[in-house]
């Protein structure tokens, strides 16, 4: 069975975890030993956020005056080879040696005119409190929005509309590698008016850009692995209850935060009406059960309505 996992930013670095290497390091092992157990019957792609990391590269380059800092989308292609380096090991470390690994920076084409770069909603970097990022905000010309009870840099999220690299991801999965692709929803790239492809300041959603990405490798099973077990309604309330399978027509019409659930339900909702196969969303811890479809929320044509647990 072909399988995209798209990795929660939490599998990188839990939430007001300083953003050392360590933290990381352990993170993505932890990360690993959940993936590896359903390794040896399926083909893995891995997907992944950056947005921690893309931040936090900001932040370091703007240390050094002597040039202008980077473009976002060098910085998100540093962070992937990064992430994708400490997948491959720690993954590697857990599978038989033999097993091929491939990372691919991936380019991802934007439409330069989307309304998302009128309006950046994408958090990147660290969070900081209200005064920090307010000042923040006047120093270095930032967008900031809160995130929680914290706030932290936001930038546009346009819409993924083509991944250039897919056939090379088809080609290593046809030679039995594991691949980790269109990390942090890609790199955003757009054709100028003399068609030229170029990097644009942006971050895409990585969960839309692995829902594309699971689409276009014709996946069998897309999940997008979260740090909750299912998705829930009236979530933080006393009478929340667990989704257990939905029909995408149904969820698609909940509303989800924006800055969390949205954009999960979103993706897998697309993925399940152009293709009409399967999105779970879950827990990695839960990965095996997912897998055997005991766990996680199942959006999923084969039902007409809504099931709980």
């Amino acid at each position: 069975m072909r399988i995209v996992i798209a990795l929660g930013g939490n599998a990188l670095l839990r939430r007001g975890e300083p953003l050392s290497a360590e933290n990381q390091r352990q993170n993505v092992k932890l990360a690993c030993e959940q993936i590896a157990k359903i390794y040896p019957n399926n083909e893995l792609v891995i997907t992944h956020g950056n947005g921690p990391q893309v931040g936090l590269l900001a932040l370091q380059g703007m240390a050094y005056k002597e040039v202008s800092a980077y473009p976002l989308d060098v910085l998100g292609a540093e962070s992937v080879g990064m992430i994708g380096y400490m997948i491959q090991q720690e993954l590697g470390n857990l599978v038989p040696f033999e097993v091929p690994f491939a990372t691919l920076l991936s380019q991802v084409e934007v439409d330069p005119h989307d309304p998302a770069f009128q309006n950046p909603t994408k958090p990147i970097g660290p969070v900081y409190t209200k005064e920090e990022a307010e000042k923040l905000a006047i120093e270095k010309g930032w967008s900031i929005a809160q995130d929680g009870d914290k706030y932290r840099r936001v930038v546009p999220s346009p819409l993924p509309k083509r991944i250039f690299e897919i056939r090379p991801v088809k080609w290593l999965l046809e030679k039995g590698s594991i691949v980790i692709c269109a990390g942090g929803g890609g790199i955003p790239t757009y054709y100028d008016e003399r068609g030229n492809l170029q990097g644009v300041e942006a971050v895409i959603d990585k969960d839309l850009c692995s829902a594309l990405l699971a689409e276009n490798l014709e996946a069998d099973l897309f999940i997008i692995a979260t740090d909750v077990s299912a998705v829930f309604i009236d979530w933080g309330k006393p009478n929340q209850k667990a989704i257990a399978a939905v029909h995408p027509d149904v969820i698609g019409q909940m509303a989800f935060a924006n800055g969390s659930m949205g954009p999960k339900v979103q993706a897998a909702v697309n993925f399940v009406k152009q293709t009409n196969r399967d999105a779970v969303i879950g827990s990695l811890s839960d990965i095996v059960d997912i897998i055997k479809g005991k766990a996680g929320t199942k959006i999923t044509t084969k039902i007409s309505d809504i099931e709980y647990y």
